[in-house]
């Protein structure tokens, strides 16, 4: 029986290697044909390094754990969820550009014929994923060079405005996709957030043989091409938008605070379009009015949350301080260890005392941030009016250097309880509701990567120390009056 059940997964998994992709989300929806028969098979081929190592290049990687027990090591744990999430941006990834998908759907269907879109900011958690990838030895450092090389060549390709990606891009071209009407050219913010990654790269490789040197040196090109400056629209402060064809019109000027501090940061820093410290002061800080202490269940916040009254969703604590480190991170505004820190704890503390009853929140099931929900899309938080009885893995999970046993018990509980419901291809679903009695099985770029980029960050500093190793985040920093141990 356990041959026959072997040989049946190499059958789903081997008929064609080149379109590995599509095998793996036919498994998944396979397996919820068969539910009792596929428990055995997933079983058995996680454990033999089938289903979360596969490479893709007819090699997998070693097991190093029985992923069936109930009783995995907290190191174990990290490893598989890391492991498992990292699959999304590897096999998962769109295969012409190399880039992060912005969803994946587990039952292949896309009502708006997206999925070949990738994502810019979700490939800049991506590719520090892949990063991830090779020190934990889920890839070799050679396969992993090759597919940076990809995405890179595709990013000089694709469409930029005055150095700026969109947010959303055609992974078969490199063209637009409109995230809305007017919202059809360059997203600084999104930018933002690939930069952070594509520089966690030049520092990873640019000491390397020559082949890795190259590819530094074109992340380094593509890193002094955004212009920052334009961004200002002629004004101390940065604008989200531009577009060729409607200018300006979005006008969305970006104030503190929310997940938004990174642009600043990469904007006071670029050695070819660095914008002055007043932009960071006026337009982020609002001259101050950014600075605005409060205090929930017990926990200081000390800045202005955006539309958040008990503090906002919890990927405003992630997205800034993946390659941002945010230990000893201060200016005059704030402590953003602590601001972080207990962002996390207000979040965790409203899920445990529960106080819209919503069936399932707990000490072991907590995390509200934007999320699919039960009508769409929605930006989850901790208040009456933005708390709609959905989970996601990634806020309590991406907050592990915050809140690591808090962390470590959701994943637990999610993993040994509820895997059957939570756990798919890509590790766990972007987001449920036990309310409703309501799981899909769907994956978004933007959750998975902070997971396994976060976990990384508690467990070795990989990302952090990369992205504040480079001069002119230092520079920049000082620039704007932080303080860091990094200088």
């Amino acid at each position: 029986m356990r041959n026959g059940l072997f040989l049946i997964g190499i059958l789903i998994l081997r008929t064609n290697q080149r379109d590995y992709f599509n095998e793996k989300v036919a498994f998944c929806q396979f397996k919820s044909l068969n539910m009792k028969f596929l428990k055995s098979l997933v079983s058995l081929c996680i454990t033999v390094g089938i289903i979360s190592a596969f490479t893709g290049n007819g090699n997998y990687s070693k097991p190093t754990f029985n992923a069936n027990s109930d009783s995995l090591s907290t190191d174990s744990l990290l490893t598989l969820v890391q492991q498992q999430t990292f699959e999304y941006f590897w096999n998962g990834a769109e295969p012409n550009s190399g880039m992060a998908r912005e969803r994946i759907n587990i039952d292949g269907i896309y009502p708006q014929n997206d999925k070949d879109v990738v994502t810019s900011g979700g490939s800049g958690f991506g590719v520090m994923a892949i990063l991830t990838g090779i020190h934990r030895g889920f890839i070799s450092r050679e396969k992993g060079l090759k597919r940076l090389e990809k995405i890179v060549n595709f990013l000089e390709k694709a469409d930029r405005f005055h150095g700026a990606w969109p947010h959303w891009i055609y992974g078969a071209t490199g063209k637009v996709k409109p995230f809305s009407k007017k919202d059809d050219g360059g997203d600084i913010v999104e930018t933002a957030f690939l930069v952070q990654g594509l520089l966690c790269v030049r520092q990873f490789f640019k000491d390397g043989n020559n082949e890795e040197k190259e590819l530094a040196n074109h992340v380094n090109m593509l890193w002094k091409k955004v212009d920052w400056n334009w961004y200002r629209h002629g004004k101390n402060v940065l604008y989200w938008h531009w577009s060729p064809h409607y200018r300006w019109q979005m006008n969305f000027p970006i104030h503190g605070y929310n997940e938004c501090l990174i642009a600043y940061v990469l904007a006071a820093s670029s050695p070819t379009h660095g914008v002055p410290a007043a932009t960071y002061h006026l337009g982020w800080a609002e001259n101050g009015k950014m600075k605005s202490p409060s205090e929930h269940f017990g926990y200081a916040l000390q800045l202005y949350h955006q539309s958040a009254p008990n503090g906002g969703p919890l990927f405003w604590a992630h997205y800034s301080y993946l390659g941002l480190d945010p230990h000893g991170l201060k200016d005059e505004y704030a402590d953003y260890w602590e601001e972080n820190k207990n962002q996390s704890l207000i979040n965790y503390t409203w899920c445990e005392q529960n106080p819209l009853n919503y069936k399932g929140y707990g000490a072991d099931s907590w995390g509200l941030t934007s999320s699919y929900s039960i009508k769409g899309y929605s930006s989850h938080a901790p208040s009456e009016e933005r708390d709609l009885g959905v989970i996601a893995p990634t806020a309590a999970i991406s907050s592990i250097p915050y809140t690591p046993e808090k962390s470590l018990a959701a994943m637990r509980h999610w993993y040994n309880d509820k895997k059957e419901k939570l756990w798919g291809c890509y590790g766990f679903y972007d987001a449920f509701s036990e309310t409703d009695n309501w799981y899909p099985k769907k994956y978004l770029a933007i959750d998975q990567g902070p997971q396994v980029v976060m976990i990384e960050n508690y467990r070795s500093g990989l990302l952090w120390k990369l992205f504040m190793s480079c001069p002119e985040i230092k520079a920049g920093l000082k620039k704007l009056g932080f303080q860091s141990p990094y200088f």
